[in-house]
């Protein structure tokens, strides 16, 4: 059977909203690094993954990066995606069945 296709959204403390899809991918979580530069530049890197262990794993490839790039400093976070089957609402908690 053919996985269903899906909206993804993640919710960040500061209010963010990104949504992925429509996506029949079994993703679970979204990252986001908000790196400041020297010259007071902000950059934003975001990906998502298929479970919270590889999303914890991108943390310690953040702090080589923060040493490479120069960055002063940076925001790491990780959250739950939350599916829907479209943008009007209607979310529900994803769990391991919905994929």
């Amino acid at each position: 059977m053919k996985p269903r296709k899906r909206y993804l959204t993640a919710t960040l403390s500061d209010g963010y909203v990104k949504t992925i899809g429509p996506t029949a991918s079994p993703f679970t979580h979204y990252w986001r690094i908000v790196a400041q530069l020297e010259s007071g530049r902000t950059e934003v890197f975001w990906g998502h993954s298929k479970s919270l262990k590889e999303a914890i794993g991108k943390k310690a490839a953040t702090a080589d990066a923060a040493r490479q790039r120069g960055w002063t400093s940076y925001d790491f976070e990780v959250v739950e995606l939350v599916a829907s089957m479209d943008l009007s609402g209607g979310h529900w908690p994803l769990t391991t069945s919905d994929i």
